[in-house]
């Protein structure tokens, strides 16, 4: 397999893994997921690619545009899922129509089922501030499991050294909340080896990451964080809580 696989190998591949049970993913998890713990992460989307074909799918929160232009090297016309909460910062919209814009890939921008109003309605207005754990909930976690109901994997930019909660994410694991496989390509990469990357190939990357947000989420919940701390303690200021639950 190349670097160059195209949307419509892909999706020859897909009809042919579709309809595969837990018990087959889960073996598939098993069997290469000790195999491709070392491997580059372009030889990782590409197993991904094989693999699934056109029942995996990449995510992006648009923090930068790495593992999506990774992706489309790999297999141009990927879909890449947007999860839209509603409140998101100008900014980090704004990259999302540009890696829309620039890069050969599927872009699907997904919301959750109530927009933010009707949310206020139900809820109470700024349901964030009294129970962040059931806003992202609403607007993350339900809406993102219900996007890839008909992906049997997906792809996060997830890396181990963001937080301690991260170091012991596998390259290949099983998703059991989400019944998926959950392939990391970026796993091992360092904070330098994404710099890198960003330098090397003209990165789109969210204004926001040079204005003091080096971990962007939306925007009632994110704030600027101080040279020398760390990266995510900006997310959820003052309370105990550090992972909105997509990655729980």
């Amino acid at each position: 397999m190349t670097a160059s696989t195209t949307i419509a190998a892909r999706n020859r591949r897909g009809s042919a893994t579709e309809g595969r049970s837990t018990e087959e993913l889960k073996a598939i998890v098993s069997h290469v997921g000790a195999e491709l713990e070392l491997a580059p992460a372009t030889d990782i989307i590409e197993w991904a690619v094989a693999t699934f074909g056109a029942r995996f799918c990449v995510t992006s929160s648009m923090a930068d545009s790495v593992l999506s232009h990774l992706a489309s090297t790999v297999a141009p016309g990927l879909d890449v899922v947007f999860l839209d909460t509603g409140y998101h910062f100008a900014e980090t919209i704004g990259t999302r129509d540009a890696v829309q814009a620039t890069l050969p890939v599927n872009l699907i921008s997904i919301t959750p089922v109530q927009t933010v109003a009707e949310q206020d309605a139900e809820y109470g207005k700024d349901l964030y501030a009294r129970d962040p754990d059931l806003c992202c909930a609403l607007r993350k976690v339900k809406p993102l499991a219900d996007s890839l109901a008909g992906y049997d994997a997906w792809a996060t930019g997830l890396r181990r050294a963001e937080t301690h909660n991260r170091v012991i994410a596998p390259v290949v694991g099983w998703d059991e909340k989400k019944g998926k496989v959950k392939v990391s390509p970026l796993a091992r990469w360092s904070d330098e080896d994404v710099d890198t990357y960003i330098l090397e190939n003209g990165i789109l990357v969210n204004p926001l990451q040079y204005d003091g947000y080096p971990s962007i989420g939306c925007w009632p919940c994110t704030q600027r964080v101080a040279p020398g701390e760390d990266p995510r303690s900006g997310r959820w200021a003052g309370t105990n809580k550090t992972e909105c639950g997509i990655h729980q």
